[in-house]
């Protein structure tokens, strides 16, 4: 049974530097998240803090 509340997302792949890659891996486990979830809730905070979340 579909889950109707579940956000459709986009995929997409994204190249980044070592370095920051490397700071995202430690940031993600630090805060327990998969580097995904990381990715996505630094993308959200941002997304806030300009006034551009369509949320």
């Amino acid at each position: 049974m579909p889950i109707k509340n579940k956000e459709k997302k986009k995929v997409f792949a994204l190249r980044l530097n070592v370095q920051s890659m490397d700071a995202i891996e430690k940031w993600a486990a630090d805060e327990f998240r998969s580097v995904n979830g990381q990715i996505e809730w630094m993308l959200s905070e941002v997304l806030k803090k300009a006034g551009r979340n369509p949320k």
